[in-house]
């Protein structure tokens, strides 16, 4: 299984680098092939151009520094999302990835007319998400999950039709402890052992 781990967090010592180390440590273990893109760390630029804004529904955009990152949502069959949740949704930069990667003629074609827009990521057969989230659980629910609901409703929708999903979230990180985050990070071993 060809598997892209897209990493987001601007601090390289963070817990959400000790979740990624463990789950490209997991993923390895098991055989499959693993290629990290941490966004913070290759300067990615979340900013969609006016030009690119102009073409957005002909065509992919044509600066040459996305080139990388269409050729790796080409070849995965598997996507992990690891990223800290702020403000109740997906960080800016990761956020403005999917604005900028998830393109026109990259993850879809737009009809000539009304209708459906044709998924080209149906390559893409397991999609997951681990985060942390300064919220409760419970608080994150009332307010509806946004970041949540964007990946394994929104993006997901362009995958396989059998795709296969999980979420995993370490609620309360604000307030974690040695001992909670020693723990999620069993739970993290544990689910991508099932991926």
């Amino acid at each position: 299984m060809r598997v892209l781990v897209v990493y987001c967090h601007p601090v390289p010592e963070s817990y959400c680098a000790a979740i990624r180390d463990t789950a490209v440590e997991v993923l390895k273990t098991k055989g499959w092939d693993v290629r990290l893109l941490d966004l913070y760390a290759e300067n990615f630029d979340p900013v969609m151009s006016c030009e690119e804004r102009r073409f957005y529904n002909d065509r992919a955009p044509e600066d040459p520094a996305l080139k990388p990152h269409f050729d790796l949502l080409m070849w995965a069959e598997a996507i992990l999302f690891i990223y800290p949740t702020w403000w109740y949704g997906l960080p800016a930069m990761l956020k403005g990835w999917f604005d900028r990667v998830w393109a026109t003629d990259i993850a879809f074609k737009l009809p000539a007319g009304k209708g459906r827009i044709t998924s080209l990521m149906r390559h893409v057969t397991k999609v997951g998400v681990i985060t942390t989230c300064g919220a409760p659980t419970w608080w994150s629910v009332v307010v509806g999950q946004p970041g949540r609901k964007t990946i394994l409703r929104g993006m997901r929708a362009l995958c396989a039709t059998r795709c296969k999903t999980f979420f995993l979230a370490h609620y309360l990180m604000d307030s974690s402890t040695p001992k909670s985050r020693a723990a999620f990070l069993g739970k993290v071993r544990a689910r991508l052992e099932r991926f």
